[in-house]
């Protein structure tokens, strides 16, 4: 009999390039980079799936690589004109969730340089939705905050469709573990029902620019 695993696609490998870390340079787990950029303030790093392409960039600076994807070299001039390149001065947000529900954190760069500009967690207990709702709530609050005008990514339709009818459907059960985090719901969304911003809501192309700029690289 032929195991389920046997039908799996195997995980691709993942190479890593710090660029503002304890010790910047060229690493080949995720574990070796979390350890250079973990307590870092501001660190710079990627993930890249080609090795020779990684240690390239890893000599290279982080401006020509952040937002940038293996899978652009691949682009027809048709895709180019069609789908574009992200805006560089803009807020990228993501979040991350170690099982779903798990613990949770988000965070928002900035996309031109990758950059962290805010980041919450970790939380005991949540999921990829709430994150990426909240993280993408803290971004418009963030940049009107700053005055700024500048675009917001978010990778999530759930995330998007949720700030815009300012309501969070999810079939998480408060408790004691996520107490926290709900209160944290129920700020972003009186904030969205208080307050009006003129920052467009961009969904986030994975499938053209590679991974989001905040994504935290554990895929």
């Amino acid at each position: 009999m032929v195991s389920k695993a046997f039908f799996m696609k195997k995980k691709q490998k993942k190479y890593y390039v710090v660029w503002k870390g304890k010790n910047p340079g060229f690493y080949e787990t995720w574990d070796e980079c979390k350890q250079q950029i973990e307590g870092f303030p501001e660190p710079v790093y990627k993930s890249f799936k080609n090795k020779e392409l990684a240690l390239k960039a890893s000599t290279d600076g982080w401006e020509y690589y952040i937002g940038f994807d293996e899978r652009k070299l691949n682009f027809s001039a048709e895709d180019r004109k069609r789908i574009g390149d992200p805006i560089v001065e803009s807020l990228a947000v993501d979040a991350a969730c170690k099982g779903n529900p798990g613990i949770l954190e988000y965070r928002g760069v900035h996309t031109g340089s990758g950059r962290e500009k805010f980041r919450q967690g970790p939380f005991p207990e949540g999921t990829v939705n709430i994150g990426e709702f909240l993280a993408l709530v803290h971004g418009l609050a963030y940049l009107k905050q700053k005055q700024s005008k500048v675009p917001v990514y978010s990778d999530s339709r759930t995330a998007i469709s949720w700030v815009k009818k300012k309501r969070v459907k999810t079939k998480l059960q408060r408790n004691y573990k996520n107490e926290k985090l709900f209160k944290l719901v129920e700020r972003a969304l009186y904030w969205l029902h208080n307050n009006s911003f003129d920052n467009k809501i961009i969904k986030w192309e994975t499938e053209y620019w590679g991974e989001i700029p905040a994504d935290f690289g554990r895929k």
